[in-house]
């Protein structure tokens, strides 16, 4: 076995109790300083504090040591083993120290993927914590962490797949749209801290090509005819997922002779257009701590209902 202790620090131009109020805000539902959606968001089964259990992604942990404004200490969750924590310390009125520790015993291929993959990763989240806490706590970043291609890579293999679902049942217009047809699927995937929830921002699943009919509430609808083929696609957004459906007939002898072909590899299709654009708009997303910003302009900016009597 080998012992691995990975440390960040950073110092932020901000008083320390402003930090701290960041820090406890990791895991809620609009965390400020975890850097969603580029990386899946940290979730706990329950608020912040000592015994909560969850992680983010594959990494699984629970939280064993809180101390409100100052520090939280994660112990990796078996076969894992350590920890990691984030510490807040004040170096004066308006400044202060964030710093990350981690500690652990690599063991059998652990030994292999750490250097390889999962210190690179690490590394890169970490410090766009720490972009996030500055961010949200000065107003800007100097000089943000940028990707390396390793990273970028590892992001792009790791993005998160649809899965296979059942048309939904809020999907009205696309369960309206076609008369007896001869084919349906559905994919879904979940919808990041971040992301858009408007479903014209998703239109480009089917790259722009093809028209728009109709939209209701939160679904659009879109003609994908095509060689005597009567086609349409949903993209729903639901507030949790978004999700591409398809209804599809065949109304010529050229149209199912097409579709006899086309079927084989439209639901890898499908599934790669969906997961493409997800990822592609997650990276494009406003980062959490300027999310954060946004959202204190907005409250300070929005007028008084307040009247004099």
């Amino acid at each position: 076995m080998s012992t691995v202790l990975n440390e960040h620090e950073r110092v932020i131009e901000a008083p320390a109790g402003v930090v701290g109020a960041l820090l406890d805000r990791l895991s809620a539902e609009e965390d400020p300083i975890f850097p969603t959606p580029a990386w899946e968001p940290m979730i706990f089964d329950r608020p912040l504090g000592v015994g909560a259990t969850g992680g983010h992604g594959p990494v699984r942990y629970s939280v064993t040591e809180y101390e409100p404004g100052r520090r939280v200490r994660f112990a990796f969750t078996p076969p894992d083993n350590g920890f990691h924590e984030l510490t807040v310390e004040p170096m004066g009125e308006e400044r202060c120290r964030v710093r990350h520790v981690l500690e652990t015993e690599l063991r059998g291929r652990d030994r292999l993927l750490w250097p390889a993959v999962v210190r690179p990763l690490h590394d890169t989240i970490i410090e766009e914590v720490f972009d996030n806490i500055e961010r949200a706590a000065t107003d800007g970043c100097a000089r943000p962490v940028r990707w390396s291609p390793r990273v970028r890579l590892c992001n792009r293999l790791m993005w998160s797949r649809p899965e296979t679902v059942g048309t939904p049942e809020s999907a009205h217009l696309i369960r309206t749209a076609v008369d007896h047809p001869g084919y349906e699927d559905a994919y879904r995937m979940e919808l990041l801290p971040g992301q858009p929830r408007d479903p014209e921002a998703w239109s480009g699943i089917l790259r722009d090509a093809f028209p728009v009919l109709a939209r209701e509430g939160d679904e659009l609808l879109l003609e994908v005819d095509t060689a005597g083929l009567t086609a349409r696609a949903s993209i729903l957004v639901d507030g949790r997922h978004v999700t591409l459906s398809t209804a599809a007939r065949a109304d010529t002898l050229r149209g199912r002779v097409y579709w006899g072909v086309v079927r084989r590899v439209h639901p890898f299709m499908a599934r790669t257009m969906l997961r493409r654009t997800h990822r592609r708009l997650a990276l494009a997303a406003p980062h959490a701590g300027e999310r954060e910003t946004g959202r204190r302009r907005s409250a300070v900016s929005a007028p008084s209902h307040l009247v004099s009597g």
